[in-house]
């Protein structure tokens, strides 16, 4: 089987320039927009190979690169981590990656030929939860944003290593029950992974069960060199990490940001936790409303200018101050990119990492 090509939206970009020589033909788009809304949120000149297309979207046009699955790939790991890491580590990469995109087509597709309208909001007059998945790319396949998986074309470097991981892993995939697997990954899980259904829709995916990960704890530079690009080692306490906010600052934050005004913030109290910790519905009481919010990355949107690291978090109140105690940075389903990286430096193979995050998924090629 011939691998399939994908359409990769690339979003906001200021000015396309095309190059038409065929034997080295690429585009160029300046001032794109990466790690939008989170803590690293910049914009940077990216190089594209592959088909450019241009879609209007409202009032908006979006660039989209379509382009062989494999050749992405290699883009994606080189984007994701550092192209430079442990071949086990690349491999492991190159395997979810590949899986969480064609489940992703699939699941579009079978959305598509259903009818079935996707909502990721449930609400009531008490309750407001809602997760992010795939409203925010209905017109292509996949996102080039942290949404989905990073995708910087071929600005980032690439290495023998990265296409090494892609060609000697060529159409591997992760299946269980007879379907391609919706491998998630995240930095640092903090210790312990999560439930998938308590971060997106409540569909359990039992080879997205929580499990323990002693490896994701580490201070060794080389390890996270292989998954921290240079943005990201910007950001240096994600294993356990303290917020504090004074009661003013919290009250005028969760106002702007939910969209809700609680009057002043009293209290912030969990009420349901997944297994890692992380808080799935938080109950917030203010002076003029009270009302619970979830999920995970709705919480973190809703108490940080950007993003929280994680919503496992414990809450402390000290008089008028809010303090967040929290560990991990991400939702942490799936592969915890630290730990993997610890795994591979200590000797696994990328299978022996795989079986470790996805328990009871097999591997198999796919084309």
């Amino acid at each position: 089987m011939k691998q399939p090509e994908i359409s990769v939206g690339i979003l906001s970009a200021d000015e396309i320039h095309v190059q038409n020589n065929p034997a080295n033909a690429s585009f160029i788009l300046k001032e794109v927009p990466i790690g939008i809304n989170f803590h690293w949120e910049r914009k940077e000149d990216q190089e594209f190979k592959g088909e450019l297309k241009i879609i209007r979207e409202g009032d908006k046009l979006t660039v989209l690169n379509i382009i062989p699955i494999e050749d992405y790939l290699v883009s994606v790991i080189s984007s994701e981590m550092s192209a430079t890491g442990y071949i086990e580590l690349l491999k492991a990469h190159a395997v979810i990656s590949r899986s969480w995109l064609l489940a992703q087509k699939e699941k579009a597709s079978q959305l598509h030929q259903s009818q079935f309208v996707y909502s990721p909001v449930t609400e009531t007059a008490d309750e407001y939860i809602r997760w992010y998945d795939r409203e925010d790319h209905a017109h292509f396949d996949v996102c080039a944003d942290d949404h989905c998986q990073r995708y910087q074309g071929i600005t980032r470097a690439s290495t023998p290593e990265v296409k090494e991981a892609v060609e000697s892993t060529f159409g591997e995939v992760l299946m269980y029950d007879g379907k391609i697997c919706d491998t998630r990954f995240s930095k640092c899980c903090g210790g312990i992974t999560e439930k998938f259904e308590n971060c997106w829709e409540p569909v359990p995916h039992p080879y997205l069960d929580s499990v323990a990960d002693p490896f994701c704890n580490t201070n060794d530079q080389k390890v996270l060199s292989q998954v921290l690009n240079n943005y990201d080692r910007e950001t240096r306490d994600f294993y356990r990490w303290t917020v504090e906010y004074s009661r003013e600052e919290i009250s005028d934050l969760i106002r702007r940001k939910s969209g809700w005004d609680f009057g002043e913030i009293l209290d912030l109290i969990p009420v349901e936790r997944g297994p890692s910790g992380r808080i799935i519905r938080l109950k917030i009481v203010g002076t003029q409303l009270t009302k619970t919010i979830g999920k995970e990355l709705f919480i973190r949107k809703a108490l940080s200018e950007t993003h929280l690291y994680s919503s496992a978090f414990e809450v402390k109140k000290e008089k008028d101050k809010f303090i967040l105690n929290g560990s991990g940075w991400g939702h942490g389903v799936g592969l915890c990119q630290i730990g993997a990286a610890v795994m591979a430096k200590e000797g696994y193979t990328y299978k022996e990492i795989l079986a470790h995050y996805f328990s009871g998924a097999e591997l198999k090629k796919c084309y």
